[in-house]
């Protein structure tokens, strides 16, 4: 007898479905290692299809420009982060939610990235990022798009109107600089790993102020 509730095996997809995944990683990764190599201005879509053996009308049907190549990892990040804040117990003062939800979703944020790209290489694309103007304009204005989903989730935990009462934006505006003062420091550094990008992420979260930390619900 089927046990009712019971999790279901997730499905493996189809031979199709298979090789349209491979081929969108193979090109994600030759996009990856021509940006770190050669730069992201110098690199074509034309030279990305052609590391892969294909258009660049292939390229075109996994990746709307460049630049989408160059953010698909990082979304990636991205929405783990979100469901980590989601996740978080509701008795954790705010900021304390935001520090465990980066320190302890790093692990499975990097099984997500290791499944398209090699960790490494997504690392060595963030000193892409920061060195190029175009990409480090986008990038913040995706951190700025991250910050209100954020600010809206924290005001919702904690049953405040984010509209009327300031603090779930100041608390993820203070905890963006953070992460944005550890990727800046990271980005110039001599280690490439998770593991020193965590350690810095926790040093400088370490050092926010305890006005931050503390229960903000009066009930």
């Amino acid at each position: 007898m089927e046990t009712v509730g019971a999790a279901q095996p997730v499905p493996r997809p189809g031979l199709r479905e298979r090789k349209k995944q491979r081929t969108r990683d193979a090109l994600l990764r030759a996009a990856l290692d021509l940006f770190t190599d050669r730069g992201y201005e110098r690199t074509t879509v034309d030279d990305i299809a052609e590391a892969v053996d294909v258009s660049q009308r292939t390229f075109f049907r996994y990746f709307a420009s460049k630049e989408d190549a160059v953010f698909f990892a990082p979304r990636l990040a991205e929405s783990h982060f979100t469901e980590a804040v989601r996740a978080r117990p509701p008795h954790e003062p705010p900021l304390e939610a935001l520090r465990r939800a980066v320190l302890e979703s790093w692990h499975t944020i990097g099984e997500a990235i290791e499944q398209v790209v090699p960790l490494e290489l997504h690392l060595r694309t963030y000193r892409v990022i920061e060195s190029t103007p175009a990409l480090l304009a986008a990038h913040l204005g995706r951190s700025a798009e991250l910050e209100e989903r954020i600010a809206r989730i924290i005001a919702e935990r904690e049953g405040l109107d984010v509209e009327a009462d300031p603090r779930p934006r100041l608390l993820v505006a203070v905890f963006s600089a953070v992460i944005r003062v550890t990727e800046r420091k990271w980005s110039v550094g001599d280690e490439v790993s998770t593991e020193a990008m965590r350690e810095l992420t926790a040093a400088y979260l370490d050092q926010v102020g305890p006005a931050l930390l503390g229960n903000w619900r009066t009930g």
